[in-house]
């Protein structure tokens, strides 16, 4: 019987968890003959994790507790690695805590892996809930990151994974800075679904501007060799037009090189260390029984 196990990293979001397991339990009940495991990472939270009940569906829901906070992009990171390293499954769905990663769609991502189990899929974003503004500066974010990678990156965390994808992404330095750039870089085909971005079970929305540049940032610096060529492309090119345009593209051609150096700070941030020493991060495992 196919396993798949649900990873999902929590920041004191407990009570978003707890409508998320009911509504994912229920939309997985169709899958008879799948067996249904959840990993939930909680990232250091200041929040007490409250008593969280097994749905039905699942065969086991597993609770890591991590001694540091390290942020979305890192659990996500060292969940994979966990469970490659200490779990059976065929497929790892990943998706937030929150409702913004619509429970309703996981039954499409499991239908799609099912007529083609040799693929993963990822759920390609086609609409979200954010307001005019935001979404401006979102599809800002996907241009510029297609001008500097020259991939059009237009997913993020919500996916399921087959084994095979998730044995060449989980010792991968980039998965520690960003799941989707790590996805388009290192795995040469997957499958999409149409998803429609949800709303926040409770609260407003966490994506800030700030966090939106991390995010843009830390995409594009998964590809830092690819910007590194495009940008001295533009500045070659910037260059030649100097002599047309007079010294007013000096500032363009400063801007871009800055650029590149802020691309491989971030990169930094992809530090081996974090790979090898991640199991010492974690606090303790609990199994939800009740």
């Amino acid at each position: 019987m196919r396993k798949i196990i649900i990873l999902i990293p929590v920041y004191n979001d407990w009570e978003s968890l707890s409508k998320l397991l009911i509504e994912v339990n229920e939309n997985i009940k169709i899958f008879s003959d799948i067996n249904f495991e959840c990993l939930i990472i909680n990232d250091a939270s200041t929040i007490q994790p409250p008593k969280l009940i097994k749905p039905s569906k699942f065969e086991s829901v597993e609770l890591l507790n991590m001694k540091e906070n390290k942020g979305h992009a890192r659990c996500n990171a060292f969940g994979i690695r966990y469970i490659f390293r200490n779990k059976k499954f065929d497929n790892l769905i990943l998706m937030d805590g929150d409702g913004e990663d619509r429970p309703q769609e996981i039954k499409i991502l499991v239908e799609k892996i099912k007529e083609n189990p040799n693929f993963s899929v990822v759920a390609k974003r086609i609409k979200r809930s954010e307001g005019f503004i935001f979404q401006s500066l979102y599809q800002m974010h996907k241009l510029i990151t297609f001008i500097f990678t020259g991939h059009n990156i237009n997913f993020g965390n919500y996916s399921i994974l087959i084994r095979s994808d998730v044995e060449k992404l989980h010792s991968k330095a980039s998965l520690w800075s960003s799941f989707s750039g790590s996805v388009k870089k290192n795995l040469k085909s997957f499958n999409e679904i149409n998803s429609i971005r949800g709303i926040r079970y409770f609260g407003p929305s966490q994506m800030s501007l700030l966090k939106l540049i991390i995010h843009s940032l830390s995409i594009i610096a998964v590809f830092k060799y690819n910007v590194f060529l495009r940008s001295t492309i533009m500045v070659i090119a910037l260059a030649y037009l100097s002599s047309y345009l007079g010294n007013f593209t000096i500032f363009y051609q400063v801007s871009i090189v800055l650029f590149n150096l802020l691309i491989f700070t971030i990169s930094l941030r992809e530090q081996k260390k974090d790979l090898l020493n991640s199991d010492n991060n974690l606090d303790n495992i609990k199994k939800i029984t009740h």
